[in-house]
């Protein structure tokens, strides 16, 4: 069966059933507009805290990461420095040699 109509029949079963389910609801319409209303809050309280949490979790992950960048180019650093003066006194022992 073709993708986009096993999607479209989802889809049109969905809004069939929501439409039967509004129209036979035990509720006033006002009441179920109200609680549809409540719901749709619901979700966007939730979504906003997922939101938050996410965008925590990457501003810590680039702290870190930005963290062991910094280390990274201190240790190369030093490491360039330290290969520097090796390589200053072996010049120094070997003209001192040449002499």
């Amino acid at each position: 069966m073709n993708t986009s109509k096993l999607l479209i029949g989802v889809l049109a079963g969905m809004a069939a059933g929501a439409a039967l389910g509004i129209l036979f609801a035990p509720h006033s319409g006002e009441n179920t507009r109200k609680a549809i209303a409540k719901k749709g809050e619901d979700y966007l309280a939730e979504l906003e805290c997922r939101y938050e949490d996410l965008l925590s979790k990457l501003t810590n992950r680039f702290k870190d990461e930005k963290e062991e960048v910094s280390a990274f180019e201190r240790n190369k650093v030093s490491s360039a420095k330290e290969y520097t003066d090796q390589l200053r006194e072996s010049v120094k022992h070997a003209s001192g040699r040449l002499s």
